[in-house]
């Protein structure tokens, strides 16, 4: 059974700084497209970030030149470096494998997220 484990998260004043990490038990981690989605109150889930399994990198407008995505193959974990936080950044945030060509996983499964909350 597949298992995502999001953590780091928590309370942060705005322009600081959180690193997030995921933890996959997928069989074969490095050749999965990954990337770090979140939800907000009352919105839908939303891409943030991906990385492919050549570490290529995409993010959200939103996010562009505050957040960095990486990823350690050998460790099968993920990271967001989250850098100049902003309030609308508030969410619950995800991990998960993602389809580059559409944005979205694939993978029926989703971890219980880890709560970023950006309020001075």
């Amino acid at each position: 059974q597949v298992q995502l484990v999001e953590s780091g998260g928590g309370l942060v004043q705005p322009g600081g700084s959180l690193r997030l990490s995921c933890a996959a038990s997928l069989s074969i981690f490095s050749i999965y497209d990954m990337g770090w989605y979140r939800q907000a109150p009352g919105k839908q889930r939303e891409m943030v970030a991906t990385i492919t399994s050549g570490r290529t990198t995409n993010y959200a407008e939103s996010v562009k030149g505050r957040f960095t995505i990486s990823r350690d193959n050998a460790k099968k974990m993920m990271y967001l470096q989250m850098n100049s936080l902003k309030p609308e950044d508030t969410a619950v945030y995800y991990c998960n494998d993602v389809n580059v060509a559409t944005m979205t996983p694939t993978l029926p499964y989703w971890g219980q997220g880890t709560q970023v909350t950006v309020s001075s």
